[in-house]
This record gives structure tokens, sequence and C-alpha cells, in this order.
């Protein structure tokens, strides 16, 4: 009755799995140049079937008369089913040519997908491990495929297409930074069911994650800047683009009833100098199962060019575009008033040389990585943000925010260039780690976002707000109002916070250790210069309670980069702490979780 079994033990399925060079202690192993439990790691490799030969004897031990009674009598009730070492997802159960699909965890942290039927899921996911004759009449077998990235990108684009992500174009959204990933998603997940709203779960950024590559090859995360903050290391979640995208789908699948829900590569950042717009296009490789892209190229716009005279306008103008013939044409485009709540936004020619001196690089740019992106999705859609929100050392927000005349240049020339911009992400005075400031304040800031609201509407577009974690319930209101709900509001430090209140007071000791090293990176961040480390230092110094606590402002503003940190070697530092914690913890906090996404749902589209 086994075929099989046997070939499967220790022949690897992925392209990470081939890299298993020894086991070690404490389930530890060796991916490329990196040694880790890939059960307390998840979101890390593009699989979570990295012991295929263990994963079949384990499955061999459930015995053919279970699954032989579980075909004939099935029944979707429940979202989990215990035998032995192996437990069911039953939620992520499909059918699909009298076969029956679903995924099953394995008691070392191993996760696989099942076919039980005539397999014909080999059409479609590929040449499975093993499989086993359960001799039922109509000649079943039990079909074990592997949980990686190909096979599941391949059953949610084929067999279960409607439970993976979606590009959902102009659907109001949230975008919930998965900076804690499987221990966010079940808690995540539950919180959109029950509010029925839609999000991007999935999410994250080139500063949160790297591409799989380079942390098998042991290469350090490349410096970034964080606004207010200083500088740190990208990649500081420890996860990668690919496992990030597996282990967030795997999640939504055992999640009961449906989802609508997207995948954002979140700041795709183009960064000036040789080299930006190839790092790039190496995230997009890595990212092409996920259907939402910010392209963020704000470190490649030219601020100062709005406070050009006429004539050094046209003197940059004319090194934008040397063609005599192309910079008329620009100019008579973006010449045409544009009437925009009972009033004519009207570019005169030197408003277009400053707009094209600010943006051309960065619209080349985006035409560049927009063309790389309808490659590699190969006529599967995908929603495309034009992010501009953020801005370089040196400048503040609040003299940089985007003007409508601004965002109607950007849109318009998107539009020229025939890029497929879906979303659009102006500087509305947003800072991190601050509520608004700006000196309009929030009458100013609605009154702009609600006129930029309907020039997006205009295009067929949505306005997208990044760095909301910090802004205080008044002023997402007033985002709410001003966009009457209709848009893309992103957060991602919020949920991590609610994290560490949840090990803080489930798990004080392994807290102490992340404050620490907080404390030791506040301490490297004020040495360097930055004003926030040193006042949060100060602060804390200050106070009557200087005791460990997530509430403490160093440790909101700099306890991320513990996460991920790894050491010379390449090697995560802290990481595997954060995956293998008691239930409570996690109970905790997704209802943390629950209370804080339906609060800001509330906010935002409750009005």
């Amino acid at each position: 009755m086994i075929n099989a079994w046997g070939e499967a033990r220790g022949r690897g399925k992925s392209g990470t799995r081939d890299l298993l060079q020894s086991e070690q202690e404490f389930g530890a192993m060796r991916f490329g140049k990196l040694d880790i439990d890939p059960a307390k790691n998840p979101a890390v490799l593009d699989t979570a079937t990295w012991d295929p030969g263990e994963a079949c004897a384990m499955l061999e031990t459930v015995g053919v008369t279970f699954w032989r009674n579980l075909l004939a009598a099935w029944t979707s009730a429940g979202s989990l089913r215990q035998t032995g070492p192996v437990t069911l997802h039953l939620a992520s159960r499909a059918e699909w040519h009298a076969s029956q699909l679903f995924l099953a965890s394995l008691a070392d942290g191993q996760q696989v997908l099942l076919e039980l039927g005539p397999g014909k899921g080999r059409a479609v996911l590929g040449q499975p491990l093993a499989n086993l004759a359960i001799g039922d009449a109509a000649g079943a077998s039990l079909f074990v495929y592997p949980a990686d990235l190909r096979t599941m990108a391949a059953y949610v684009g084929s067999i279960v297409p409607g439970r993976g992500p979606q590009a959902m174009g102009s659907r109001p959204r949230l975008g919930l930074g998965s900076r804690m990933t499987t221990a966010s998603w079940p808690g995540v997940y539950r919180a959109m069911a029950a509010l029925d709203i839609a999000a991007n779960p999935i999410q994250n950024s080139m500063r949160e994650v790297s591409v799989l590559a380079d942390l098998l090859a042991g290469r350090p995360g490349q410096p970034n800047y964080g606004p207010n903050l200083g500088t740190f290391a990208s990649g500081h979640t420890g996860s990668s683009f690919e496992g990030l995208w597996l282990y967030g789908v795997m999640e939504a699948l055992k999640a009961p009833g449906p989802l609508d829900y997207g995948a954002e590569a979140d700041h795709i950042q183009v960064k000036r100098g040789a080299g930006g717009l190839e790092r790039a296009r190496r995230v997009l490789d890595a990212t092409r199962h996920y259907t939402f892209y910010t392209l963020d190229v704000s470190d490649v716009l030219h601020y100062h060019a709005l406070a050009a005279s006429p004539a050094q306008a046209r003197e940059m103008l004319g090194q934008a575009i040397p063609d005599l013939v192309e910079r008329a044409e620009v100019v008579a485009y973006h010449s045409d008033p544009h009437r925009l709540a009972g009033r004519d936004l009207k570019l005169e020619a030197a408003d277009v040389g400053r707009l094209a001196a600010k943006y051309w690089s960065a619209l080349d740019a985006m035409e560049q990585l927009a063309q790389h992106v309808g490659q590699l999705r190969s006529g599967r859609p995908f929603d495309l943000e034009f992010a501009i929100d953020e801005v370089p050392d040196g400048l503040a927000a609040c003299d940089c925010v985007t003007t409508s005349e601004e965002l109607l240049f950007v849109v318009r020339e998107c539009r020229r260039r025939g890029i497929p911009l879906s979303h659009v992400a102006p500087n509305v005075g947003v800072e991190k780690e601050v509520d608004y400031r700006c000196p309009d304040g929030l009458t100013g800031m609605e009154q702009r976002i609600r006129e930029q609201t309907a020039l997006a509407r205009q295009f067929d577009l949505m306005l997208d707000f990044h760095s909301g974690d910090d802004l205080t319930r008044e002023t997402r209101r007033a985002i709410g109002r001003a966009t009457g709900g209709r848009c893309h509001f992103k957060l991602s430090p919020s949920l991590q916070l609610l994290y560490a209140e949840s090990l803080e007071k489930t798990c004080p000791d392994k807290f102490r250790t992340w404050w620490e090293d907080t404390l030791a990176f506040a301490r490297r961040e004020a040495a360097k210069g930055s004003r926030l480390a040193r006042v949060g230092l100060e602060s804390l110094e200050a106070s009557e309670d200087p005791a460990p606590g997530a509430q403490h402002d160093v440790f909101r503003h700099y306890c991320f980069a513990s996460v991920g940190r790894r050491d010379e070697r390449g090697q995560f530092v802290h990481r595997e702490m954060l995956y293998d914690l008691p239930d409570e913890l996690y109970t905790d906090y997704a209802d943390r979780l629950g209370v804080f996404v339906g609060e800001v749902a509330d906010d935002l589209f409750g009005q």
C-alpha cells in the first residue's frame, strides 16, 4: 500500500531545502550560511517543508484507516483536527476534481499540503513528495506536497484563486504591517472577519524584510535612514519577502471564513546613485506573487526645484527634457486647466519646469519599475502606488507638503506615460513618531486631503496614508472625514508594540532582554546625533520609574531593530526567543489586536 515514502526521506523539493548542509543541536539547521531552527523562525525560508523525509514519516504513522475514514465522512465543521503528530487545518480545505486538498501541521513545526483523492493536483502543483494508497473503493490515495512558495502560489493561483491575495483596486482598506508574522496574523485575520473589512495584512517594506538570497548568503542589511529615528540595518524583522508571502498565505488559508486581503511589498525604495534602480528590481523579483507594490521614489526627488525662479525653471526643464519637441508637448499637456472642487488648477510653463525638475527622475524610475512589475505579473492584476510621502534627512515634512497642483502634475504625467497607477501617497504632513503638527492644524490638513481625495477620484485613484501609527484618534477621524472612508491607511509599528505589551505581561524575563537591547541601540543612535534618541534616554533617566516598560518612549521608538538583528556572522541574535512562547501570550496579543484594529477601522470607515 505504501508508494514512494522512502524516496521522500532527505529529498528537498524547494530551492531553500537544497541548501540544507547539516543538522545541529536543538533543531537548528544550516541553510546556506544561515543557522536557524525554522520551526521557531517563521517567514524566513521559502518553504515550510524543510525535511520532507521526516514529514512523510510522521504522516505514515497516522495509518491508512484514518485517511480512508476521513475521505469517506468528510466534514468541514471546525478548523482543526488532531491525530497523533499531525494537525489538519480543515478551514483550508478545498474540493477539486474529486479530491480534498488541505494544509496540515506536523509535530516538528513543518507544514505540508495534502490531497486525498485521485491525485489530479499534480497537474497544477507538480510532482508530490510521496503518495499512500488508502484502499478505498475509488482507488484514492493520500498525496503529499511541500508547503513551499512555488506550490502554494500554484495552489491559490489555480485551485483556490479566491482565497489568495487579491488586487483590490479602489476598495478601502487597512495596511497592517506584519513585523511579527505568525504571532500577529491569527488576531489580524480574526479582526478582519469580525469587522468585515479589507486589508493588506501581508505588508512589509525594504526596511523591514530582506530578499531571501541575502539572508542565506549572510550579507548584512543595507543601511537605511528612518525619519526622526536615525540609521539602521534593513531587514530588521528577520523575515524574507518570499517567506512573508508564504507564511501569510498559509495563515489566511487556516483562518475560518472568507477574507478580502492583499500582499503588499511596501516602500520599495529607489535610492539615488549607482545601483538604486537595480536593487529595487531585485526586490520586485522576490515579490512576484505579491498583489500590491508601493514604489517609493522620495529619495530621488529634487525638493529644492520648487523654489526656482522662472529663468531657473526654464533651464531645469531643458535639463530634465532635452528634446525640444517632447518638452513642448509636456508643457502643453500639463498647461490645460483642471477643474477641481470649484476652482481651476492651472500650471504655467514655469510651474511645469519646477515640477518636472523635482519629479522627472522619479517618474522615469517609476515607469521602468512599473513595466518590470507588469512583466513579473504576466497579466495577473496588481495594485501600484506612487509614494512621495517621505522626505530625506535635513528636510521637515511640513515644509514639503504636496500641493494639489503637484499631485495633479504627478497623476497626469503617470497617465501620459501609461503607468498603471491605482494609488498615490502624497506628503500630507504626517511624520513618524509624532502626531500631526504642521502649522495649518487639523482643519487645514482635512481641507487639503478632502480636495486631493476629489482629485484622486477624478483619475480613479485612491489616496494612501503612511505612518499612521503615531496619529491620535482625532487625527485619524479627520482623515476619515476628509476621504469619506475611501482610503488606504497603513500601520506597522503599532502592531509590534502591542506584541511587546503582551510579552511584558506574560514573559517579563524575555521582555527585559528586548528592553536592554533596545536601550543599547538608542544609545548608539544618540551618540551619532539622534535628537529623538537623546531626548528619550534623558526622559528615561529622569523618570521616577525607570523600570523596563513597553510604554516608555525610548522603547516605542527603537524596539523595532531587536527582532531580526543579526551578528557579524549574519546569524539572528534574538528572533528565535520571540517565536517560542506560551499560548497565553498569543491569546492576549490577539485580543489586543482586535481592539486596536476595531478602533482604527471605526475612525476611518465608520463615520
